[in-house]
């Protein structure tokens, strides 16, 4: 068994690796120019979707940890780009926001994270990108199924205009 197994062709390795690959080159389109990691990057984006949403319901979207989440959103309000207020629905709860400043800068960061995805897909044919996402959308249904599986974040499935 031992001599049967490769790393290198293994399909979680290599999906990890490709995915990790990607991750760091798009962070370079936003942490050289704006100081953004990869967990304030997204919890941005995702503000820029849902508007105004908890830190429970971030983690729920954007497949970061809880603290990593916190951590995030705690710099990010300490710059002004994230405003917290009190939850109307659970006043337990803070809502984040993005300021009018964390959505300047998102207008400037998002035309260099899609110019780093065009120059990625740039070796792929129309046919081919359209394959490569039927094939992704495959293997999640793959898990989907599997009770095991961990469940796609709503970002995953397209349905983030809301609250989670």
């Amino acid at each position: 068994m031992r001599d049967q197994f490769n790393l290198s062709e293994f399909l979680p390795y290599r999906l990890a690796v490709l995915s990790e690959r990607v991750s760091k080159r798009v962070a370079l389109a936003y942490s050289e120019s704006h100081g953004l990691t990869v967990p304030e990057w997204r919890v941005l984006v995702h503000l820029s979707r849902c508007r105004q949403v908890s830190v429970r319901e971030i983690h729920n979207c954007v497949n970061l940890e809880k603290p990593r989440v916190s951590r995030a959103v705690a710099r990010l309000e300490a710059v002004g780009l994230v405003d917290k207020t009190e939850s109307q629905r659970d006043h337990r709860l803070v809502d984040i926001s993005l300021t009018e400043a964390g959505w300047k800068l998102l207008d400037a960061i998002v035309p260099e994270a899609l110019a780093v995805e065009q120059q990625l897909l740039s070796g792929l044919s129309e046919g081919d990108r359209e394959r490569l996402l039927e094939l992704m959308e495959r293997l999640h249904s793959v898990l989907d199924a599997d009770p095991r599986a961990a469940t796609r974040s709503r970002m995953d499935l397209g349905d983030s205009d809301g609250p989670a």
